[in-house]
């Protein structure tokens, strides 16, 4: 896959062109959908397929202070892009002049002149153009005139633990692993979670009561609500590293303050591997796929008693994981 960064790499693009455009934050199972069907039509036009996505999001350019929490870093996205086919990805960093196009600007000075493509494949709540004022409707009667096709991907539900159903969207996964309920995130994923972020020094508490853990550096994404989770480590020597989907460890998680060292303790995220036989642990740069929620952060009477909850944690995640394994979950 090649990912275009400029304006001025556009020219490397074949016109006819099949084309999705999106934010794919999180490039959870609606987004699949989407970048399966381009998939499809593009090898039905025996074409390119090419995806447009926006780094950082439309609305921390236009509106800094609403801009909504990262799930996948650009890295990441892009490594579950082209997981789908995709030949180009098209990344405007510096996209201001871009979003306050009118719809038919857009249409005209975007579309039809830089990218050419003979289809768009797009969700039912697409929009675009300044202030988000064109819809899919809007595209499809601007499509008939200038001669490209719209595909309407329709949304699907995804079922929860607790039996409910939700249409798939970046903003629910948000809200939800605000909440600490990480494994109904994956659901909507179709995934766990994943945090990235480099590799740090923490305090060494936890190796001083015979829990040695990994330190992540805050990231800039959404992290789960503070607490304890199961969970798989990936280490790696860079971003990229950690951003492809392989080489898992069983772990268990800490986000949050851990207040039995004191109410000043910073917030800390913290991974302590499960196998005892792993070597130790080498990468400068961390991955963590949260699967389930164990519990909330506690503060303990005693150091002691915090050793013992450890423990009874890590019993917790072995269960959990075990029957994780056993689904073939990534």
């Amino acid at each position: 896959m090649q990912i275009l960064r400029t304006a001025s790499e556009l020219g490397k693009l074949p016109p006819g062109c099949v084309l999705t455009i999106g934010n794919f934050d999180g490039v959870h199972l609606g987004h699949q959908q989407i970048l399966q069907a381009a998939y499809i039509r593009a090898r039905q036009e025996n074409t390119p397929l090419v995806a447009m996505t926006f780094d950082p999001h439309p609305v921390a350019i236009l509106h800094p202070e609403k801009a909504p929490g990262v799930l996948t870093p650009l890295s990441f996205k892009s490594q579950l892009i082209k997981r789908y086919g995709v030949d180009y990805l098209i990344v405007l960093r510096d996209s201001a002049s871009l979003l306050r196009l009118t719809p038919g600007e857009f249409v005209d000075k975007f579309l039809l002149k830089d990218v050419k493509p003979i289809a768009l494949i797009e969700g039912d709540d697409f929009h675009f153009g300044s202030g988000r004022s064109g819809t899919i409707d809007t595209l499809k009667k601007m499509a008939k005139d200038d001669g490209f096709e719209v595909i309407v991907v329709p949304p699907i539900p995804a079922l929860l633990s607790t039996g409910q159903s939700l249409r798939v969207s970046s903003t629910t996964i948000r809200y939800m692993l605000q909440a600490g309920q990480v494994a109904d995130a994956a659901v909507l994923l179709g995934r766990p979670y994943r945090l990235i972020g480099q590799v740090v020094s923490g305090r060494g508490q936890g190796r001083r009561i015979g829990y040695p853990t990994l330190n992540m550096q805050i990231p800039s994404q959404i992290l789960p609500q503070e607490g304890v989770y199961a969970g798989y480590v990936h280490l790696g020597q860079t971003e990229d590293d950690v951003s492809v989907l392989n080489g898992r460890m069983d772990a268990v998680f800490s986000v949050g303050r851990v207040r039995t060292f004191g109410e000043e303790y910073p917030l800390f995220i913290e991974a302590h591997l499960l196998d005892p036989k792993t070597d130790k642990p080498t990468g400068k740069w961390l991955a963590m796929d949260f699967v389930e929620r164990i519990r909330p952060q506690e503060k303990f009477k005693s150091v002691k008693l915090l050793a013992e909850q450890i423990a009874r944690d890590c019993v917790s995640a072995k269960n959990i994981l075990a029957v994780n394994n056993t689904k073939g979950t990534i």
